[in-house]
């Protein structure tokens, strides 16, 4: 069960930090970021863990409850060696992002070389074999997510490039996986909020009836160091380039010991989020600290409410919105 502490619409589970680096069966740094889904009826988070060369690679963790996982011994993804793969993954491989579409599922993940950061693609059938099918942007390039079917026909996409010194949410479409285009902002950061940084998409986007719900991350400046929140914005279903609602306040913020202290201090970042089907509950995987993974719990409802909220905001949105 979750606590209820009532400071953030995301529950935390007691029982968290849900994996820690003691958790992973072999030598690295730490572990963080992970993607989720639901796979032959078992709980499967990809991990990013930081081996101790200080490059990230994926491992797969596994669970029956959701709650309680055991990691595979040895890492299913690691930065590529063969090109032309290796050159654009040679500093790692990065906080990916599951979804599932027409049967098959899909990573999109950030890789890393000297030249920045670019989206890249796989894809899987079973887990345990996984093909890697293109770097998909130029860099800056980052926290890229499928939305889980096509819209209008076409493959779409959240991504997170950086423009002008700040990083918004925008939106492309591809026919083919490879080739992207059609481009539009969707959001963007808000002047004196708690995103008013930069911002990038979390977890893939969630189809209910009153829009796409998609778990967003945002990023304040403080004296002290970035703070990294989760937020909600609500995308129109047909045109998801248009904004429907976005929440005012945070939907989790830092503020247990194991969020506020890590290799990187006073953050909570997420890159999946696994949807019951019987009671609308949502269970929201997170790393905190860039050094371990956390799971909160909440429903989609209660998100989609909260996006909804009829609150006047003086902030710079653009037309969409």
């Amino acid at each position: 069960m979750s606590k209820q502490c009532g400071r953030d619409i995301i529950h935390r589970w007691e029982g968290n930090p849900m994996i820690c680096v003691d958790d992973i069966p072999f030598r690295c740094n730490s572990v963080f970021n992970a993607a989720a889904v639901m796979y032959n009826h078992q709980y499967l988070l990809l991990l990013r863990v930081e081996d101790l060369k200080g490059r990230s690679v994926f491992a797969l963790a596994r669970s029956d409850d959701g709650f309680h996982f055991t990691v595979d011994p040895r890492p299913v993804m690691v930065p590529a060696e063969e090109e032309p793969f290796k050159t654009y993954e040679s500093r790692g491989i990065e906080d990916p992002r599951i979804s599932l579409i027409d049967g098959t599922y899909y990573i999109m993940y950030t890789a890393y070389s000297a030249y920045g950061a670019c989206l890249a693609l796989a894809s899987t059938q079973d887990f345990a074999t996984i093909k890697r099918i293109g770097v998909v942007s130029q860099p800056e390039n980052k926290d890229g997510v499928l939305f889980p079917k096509k819209i209008d026909g076409r493959y779409a996409r959240l991504d997170r490039p950086i423009g002008g010194g700040v990083g918004n949410i925008w939106i492309s479409y591809s026919e083919d996986l490879i080739y992207w285009g059609d481009s539009k902002v969707v959001m963007t950061t808000r002047p004196g909020y708690w995103d008013n940084d930069r911002i990038g998409a979390s977890a893939p986007p969630i189809e209910t009836p009153k829009g796409w719900l998609e778990i967003y991350h945002g990023v304040k400046h403080t004296s002290a160091g970035p703070v990294y929140r989760l937020g909600a914005v609500l995308l129109d279903l047909e045109d998801p380039s248009k904004v429907v609602g976005r929440a005012p306040v945070p939907i989790l913020s830092p503020r247990e010991y194991y969020e506020r202290i890590g290799d990187i201090g006073n953050v909570v970042f997420s890159c999946g989020a696994v949807r019951s089907e019987f009671n609308g509950g949502l269970k929201v995987y997170y790393g905190a600290g860039d050094t371990c993974i956390c799971v909160g719990t909440t429903t989609v409802n209660a998100l989609v409410e909260c996006c909804l909220e009829d609150e006047e905001m003086e902030v710079e949105l653009p037309m969409s919105a």
